[in-house]
């Protein structure tokens, strides 16, 4: 790819229109590495006409190629560069501070910006564990420019060097320059959502049957599938965005047809997997009203069988009790005759006994009489 036709793709990002002047680049010393120190760079190479010819050991060696090969293309792979390490390519390959901040500082939202001739693209890969049940995200910056790419990973996923591996097959691709292999990255990283989509549909399988099976743990599955849901889309959603925008620019330069099919593409797969994910969220909102209206019946059968069982003792009390009461006049009445004294009234009648009897018959006949009516026995 020529640097002009590069040039006149990314002269439209951010608003910025054609022939305008581009931000300047606030001036920062270069800082050495320390002697050493751990170096970040996994692969590092110069390709012409879509094939490898150089591969430089530094960054230094990457801009003299650069200058004795003048439709040379680098590609350099960084994993988690430190700031000294990416400060020293700043003036090398007129990267913005502020970039260079974002991509040492990490933590970014998936974007793309333009400082001068270079793209700044933030990306958000996911990948799903099934171990865990867990979406796992990662994060990659890519500094793309007139004749050189510069990818910085902070974290295992997405493997680059699987990329690398295609474009280096298919050298046509590759020699279209460095938006083909921001395309490349791009689409690996976009086909590396299609496991994680698998692995939330079958997690939401799982909570519906854990919801009609009463499953008391299922509220806190739910909220914390809600948090990774939205934490995947956070990554998928700006990427509409992002191609819209790269697939537009491409429609006003010529010859770029195959990067312009290349990016539609990407951005068909994308606005699947929104979709998906939209309908994830819908999906669990509804999921949680079913089981708080499911907690909310068991609850209510729960306490009507409280209440029924409290009532149940209620009846048990009274039987109970109406049954004392009518066994405890009988035994007042023996209680007082029992107490031996010599003057008691009618202790000496010849019709004592069967009047004592016949009280206590009177009185257990009355409480139950009485309890019976009122329901208790």
């Amino acid at each position: 790819m020529k640097t002009t036709k590069f040039q006149s793709v990314i002269k439209g990002i951010s608003g910025i229109r054609p022939g305008s002047k581009a931000p300047e680049s606030v001036e920062t010393p270069a800082v050495p590495a320390a002697a050493g120190a751990r170096r970040s760079m996994v692969d590092n190479a110069i390709y012409a006409g879509g094939r490898r010819v150089l591969s430089p050991s530094t960054p230094d060696e990457t801009i003299a190629a650069l200058a004795a090969i003048p439709d040379g293309l680098a590609w350099i792979g960084l994993y988690r560069p430190s700031a000294p390490e990416l400060l020293e390519m700043e003036n090398d390959f007129n990267l913005h501070p502020l970039a260079i901040e974002d991509a040492v500082g990490a933590h970014q939202r998936p974007k793309l910006e333009r400082y001068g001739e270079v793209l700044f693209v933030v990306l958000r890969a996911a990948f799903y564990v099934d171990e865990r049940e867990e979406v796992e995200f990662g994060e990659l910056h890519l500094f793309v420019g007139p004749n050189f790419v510069i990818s910085v990973r902070h974290s295992e996923s997405p493997d680059l060097s699987v990329v690398r591996r295609r474009m280096e097959s298919e050298p046509e691709l590759l020699a279209l320059g460095p938006v083909a292999v921001l395309y490349a990255i791009m689409d690996a990283v976009v086909d590396q959502y299609a496991p994680v989509v698998a692995g939330l549909e079958t997690d939401i399988d799982q909570i519906e049957a854990q919801v009609f099976e009463g499953d008391p743990q299922v509220s806190r599955r739910i909220y914390e599938l809600s948090q990774e849901v939205l934490d995947f889309q956070r990554a998928t959603l700006p990427l509409t965005g992002m191609l819209e925008t790269l697939r537009a620019l491409f429609d006003q330069v010529d010859g770029t047809i195959e990067l312009k099919r290349a990016f539609r593409d990407v951005l068909d797969h994308v606005t699947v997997v929104n979709d998906r994910v939209d309908g994830f969220r819908q999906t669990l909102r509804e999921i949680l009203t079913v089981n708080a209206t499911l907690v909310a019946q068991r609850q209510n059968e729960d306490m009507k069988k409280l209440a029924e069982t409290s009532n149940h003792q209620n009846d048990e009390v009274k039987k109970i009790s109406a049954w004392a009461a009518i066994f405890f006049a009988p035994t007042v009445v023996t209680g007082v005759y029992g107490m031996n004294f010599d003057i008691m009234p009618e202790l000496h009648f010849a019709w004592g006994y069967p009047a004592a009897i016949g009280l206590m018959v009177a009185l257990s006949t009355g409480l139950y009489v009485m309890f019976k009516r009122r329901g208790w026995l």
